[in-house]
């Protein structure tokens, strides 16, 4: 057997080895993230129910170019949130389908760009000693293509990395001492 033959074969059995990994995944996924805000639910919740006010701490708002729509409700379950921009933040839809107030949100998220998804978004606000503890929530099926693409490019950490950074910016803004003495 020649040298070529012999790298052949090994790169087709590390690519089979990949694919057959990858099958194994997961058929759904799940990605977490929780911070302690000094708050109430009740002075958090304006900020989460009203996509308008994502905008000053959603850590998808990168591209200042970026064509957004909002329609439907003016707030809460039927408000609907269209966007489409450059490369890092795609195109795509978040709609609220369900509230709890003040404790649970609820949205689906469809994604057309730069891949085809469709995922539940969760927020929940439970009192705790110290304020609100604030949990963003995704999940959602995993077809074979997203645990191919994981296998390589580690998405709970990506995805982690993006609820931590706007975690961080909506407790900034819901622990202002002016947004605080205006709450109801």
């Amino acid at each position: 057997m020649t040298t070529i033959a012999i790298i052949a074969i090994a790169i087709a059995l590390a690519i089979a080895a990949v694919l057959i990994y990858a099958a194994t995944k997961p058929d759904t996924f799940r990605y977490d993230r929780s911070t302690l805000i000094n708050a109430t639910p009740d002075q958090i919740w304006p900020l989460i129910v009203d996509l308008k006010q994502h905008s000053a701490w959603s850590p998808f708002e990168k591209d200042p170019n970026m064509k957004r729509t909002l329609s439907g409700a003016p707030s809460g379950p039927g408000q609907v949130y269209e966007w489409s921009g450059n490369r890092e933040v795609g195109s795509g839809k978040l709609e609220i389908v369900g509230a709890n107030v003040p404790s649970r949100l609820q949205m689906k998220l469809h994604m057309y760009k730069p891949m085809k998804a469709l995922n539940d978004v969760e927020f929940v606000l439970v009192p705790k000693a110290g304020g609100t503890e604030f949990t963003w929530s995704m999940h959602g099926p995993q077809p074979y293509m997203g645990k191919l693409f994981s296998t390589f490019v580690d998405c709970e950490k990506m995805c982690g990395g993006m609820f931590e950074e706007g975690l961080g910016k909506l407790k900034a803004l819901a622990e202002k001492p002016a947004l605080r003495g205006n709450a109801a």
